[in-house]
């Protein structure tokens, strides 16, 4: 990842945005980022209704309200009356359902016609869900878009998509496939990508678990569908005090030598590499 790309937020929790009365608890809680659910939550009949209350309660928050980010999820099927709801000053960057390269390039003319209108700044960040085999076939295009910022993974309707069975057996296969969604983000000098959500919620045992594997694999995020789930994953994601301890050293290290040969305080070599991977820590500090 380059020195420019952006660190996302380490926990995105996802909540209906059919049940307004949701937002403001999501809001005080541990999530880095609130992600309000326009897509799958949302029951087509209830679609509308939820848009509006999503646009009074974004426009009724104050402009300078501390807490979490605020995210939308879109779906391609009702973009346009997703974005018109979703893209409002205080909204920090949008999930967009079932991404692909088409789904972007419809996206970004109407995105930057909102941003400009409804004086939204920074721009949006977008992750693109990766929830097809068509998108899995086409990260490289993806990864290359420049509306993206990263993509995350919709395992559920990506496995579905690819008639693979999530067991024992097929777990070599689902990771290879969550490499190459890391090998793209990475080869395009994209921010880390976010891990999928379990659904099973109440083993967080096995959760933990899954998201230390994610993490090693080259996530540094994670989507979440309970509260009791956004604590492991900020724990998880967050680089221990040693790992920063010793990233600051190879760091001071590193300009002392003024670029020369040095090591670390384990006799490693510290080379260009090894300098990223600190600085890699260093900027997920919290």
């Amino acid at each position: 990842m380059s020195a420019t790309a952006r660190v996302l937020p380490r926990s995105f929790l996802y909540v209906p945005a059919n049940r307004p009365e949701l937002f403001d608890k999501g809001v005080g809680g541990p999530a880095d980022a609130l992600v309000v659910d326009l897509e799958d939550a949302v029951p087509v009949p209830a679609k509308d209704a939820a848009r509006r209350g999503l646009a009074a309660w974004l426009d009724a928050r104050p402009a300078d309200a501390t807490g979490p980010e605020i995210w939308v999820r879109v779906s391609p099927e009702f973009l346009d009356a997703d974005l018109d709801a979703a893209v409002r000053p205080g909204v920090r960057g949008l999930f967009l359902a079932k991404c692909s390269t088409e789904q972007l390039d419809a996206a970004a003319p109407r995105l930057a016609t909102l941003e400009d209108e409804r004086h939204v700044s920074p721009r949006l960040d977008v992750v693109g869900l990766v929830e097809t085999a068509e998108a899995l076939r086409d990260l490289a295009a993806l990864t290359t878009h420049a509306r993206l910022t990263t993509l995350g993974i919709g395992e559920v309707d990506l496995l579905g998509d690819l008639r693979m069975t999530r067991s024992p057996r097929t777990a070599a296969a689902i990771d290879a496939f969550r490499t190459q969604v890391v090998v793209h983000c990475a080869a395009a000098d994209r921010s880390a990508p976010v891990a999928p959500t379990s659904t099973d919620f109440r083993d967080l045992e096995a959760f933990e678990e899954s998201t230390r594997h994610l993490l090693d694999l080259g996530f540094r995020s994670r989507t979440a569908i309970h509260p009791a789930q956004v604590g492991v994953v900020n724990t998880v994601a967050s680089p221990s005090a040693e790992s920063l301890s010793a990233a600051q050293e190879v760091l001071d290290q590193f300009e002392r030598s003024q670029g020369g040969i040095t090591l670390d305080a384990r006799g490693r070599l510290i080379d260009a590499a090894v300098v990223r991977e600190a600085r890699e820590t260093m900027g997920r500090r919290r």
